[in-house]
């Protein structure tokens, strides 16, 4: 019987027709899309800090969740027991990765000796849980958010003492993330940012977050730490702006900074609405650069506008989402991580197992119906129907860099006032509703 989660079996694949509410409705994990399993598609994980430690309070009221894995306690005792129910949990719902913060694992010490002796205990948890359940980790990061020293930023401080404490805390969490055989590390600046440019000189906080980033690197290949590297890019709260403000941004910042071989995107699903832009936006800038690393699979409500962290439901989104991925080949280390919350009524840990279910059968049925639109082609030919007049000569010569304005000129004025096409938005936005809105075929077996 389940120490924490008693009740809950392992959650199998029932199928569209099933009526059990702890069973899955489309993903069915080694079904075949596209010759190769949802499992390996989808590449699930589980983040630690919304599924162990947020208490689901918000500004307005204390916390909701029932958490009987947690005393309430900073102890090694408590954080080495939030551990295995978060295995117990992972083995139950089968998702086999999982990402974390340093101190959503373990607590801070009174000292950084002490803070590292704790994060080194606490890996070692991880390291034999990981073994027993054949669970992976497919990134880890640091919180330089949380402590009141990065009260104005962490490698963008005003304070060198800071930035100092911040790197030292970034090397060990390398350290675990290397340990654990983690396939990637993230770096978000969650208060990397300002308030006001009254206080802030920006080119030079930009400078030394190129430093530290820098510096990263180096300690990476010292280490022979082999996973990739990311950045998350996330326009505002809690400060006013965020140097990583959006997917083009952090490009820009990487190219300008010659760190664009070292670094891919981790790109989320809420934050791409803050900064304004769809998902759908966001993956393809960086999928276009070939910087798509990995996915923060969450949504935000239309109604707030803040970071609400919902669990992903919407058909369309997930289906966009796939849609790329499918369209890039796949993920190579990154995957889709349920960077999402309960909501705060959501309270019983069963609801734990509800909300990751909604979220992964959207993305299963979003995988479907993705590659149903692929297989179907007439998105794809459409798409490339509207570009054909640069596959002929003139198209050709202008993309190889060869036509000049003079060149360019006489050929407009040889052929006269061109003829406009129609872009059948409507018509596309008709034929995705037919997919979304049929039967998606199931996996197959």
């Amino acid at each position: 019987m389940s120490e924490f989660f008693e009740g809950v079996s392992k959650i199998e694949f029932g199928g569209p027709e099933c009526d059990d509410a702890l069973s899955f409705k489309w993903y069915d994990a080694e079904g075949e899309v596209e010759g190769i399993p949802m499992r390996q598609h989808l590449r699930f994980a589980a983040c630690y800090w919304h599924t162990m430690r947020n208490t689901l309070g918000d500004p307005f009221g204390a916390g909701t969740a029932r958490m009987p894995w947690d005393d309430g306690t900073e102890s090694l005792e408590n954080a080495s027991r939030r551990v295995g129910a978060f295995f117990e949990f992972l083995s139950k719902i089968g998702i086999d990765r999982y990402c974390f913060h340093d101190r959503d694992v373990a607590p801070a010490g009174e000292s950084i000796e002490e803070t590292h002796d704790n994060l080194n205990q606490i890996v070692a948890v991880l390291e034999g849980h990981q073994r027993t359940h054949d669970v992976r980790l497919l990134w880890g990061t640091a919180c330089l958010f949380d402590h009141p020293r990065y009260v104005h930023g962490a490698a963008t401080s005003p304070s060198v003492d800071v930035f100092a404490h911040a790197a030292s805390q970034v090397r060990r969490a390398i350290d675990a993330t290397h340990r654990l055989g983690g396939e990637g590390y993230v770096f978000w600046g969650g208060r990397e940012g300002y308030d006001t440019l009254l206080n802030t000189d920006m080119p030079r906080e930009l400078k030394h977050l190129a430093a530290f980033l820098r510096m990263a690197v180096a300690y990476k290949r010292e280490i022979g730490f082999e996973g990739a590297f990311y950045l998350e890019p996330k326009p505002k709260e809690p400060t006013t702006h965020q140097y990583d403000f959006d997917a083009a941004t952090c490009l820009n910042f990487l190219r300008e900074h010659e760190l664009l071989d070292e670094f891919s995107l981790n790109i989320e699903t809420n934050h791409a609405t803050l900064a304004g832009h769809s998902i759908e936006h966001e993956l393809h800038v960086a999928a276009a650069a070939g910087a798509l690393g990995s996915i923060d699979a969450n949504m935000g409500h239309p109604q707030l506008g803040w970071d609400t962290d919902h669990f992903p439901t919407d058909l369309y989104v997930t289906t966009a989402v796939m849609r790329v991925v499918l369209q890039m080949g796949g993920f190579e280390t990154g995957g889709l991580n349920f960077d999402a919350k309960r909501r705060r009524g959501s309270f019983e840990p069963v609801d734990l197992f509800h909300a990751h279910i909604a979220g992964m059968d959207a993305f299963a049925r979003g995988l479907l119906i993705a590659a149903e639109i692929r297989k179907d082609g007439r998105l794809d030919q459409m798409l490339h129907d509207r570009y054909a007049s640069w596959d002929g000569a003139l198209g050709r010569s202008i993309e190889a860099g060869e036509a000049t304005l003079e060149s360019l000129e006489s050929h407009a004025m040889q052929s006269g006032e061109p003829a406009l096409q129609s872009g059948r938005e409507e018509l596309l936005h008709a034929l995705v509703n037919q997919f979304v809105g049929g039967s998606s075929g199931a996996a197959r077996r």
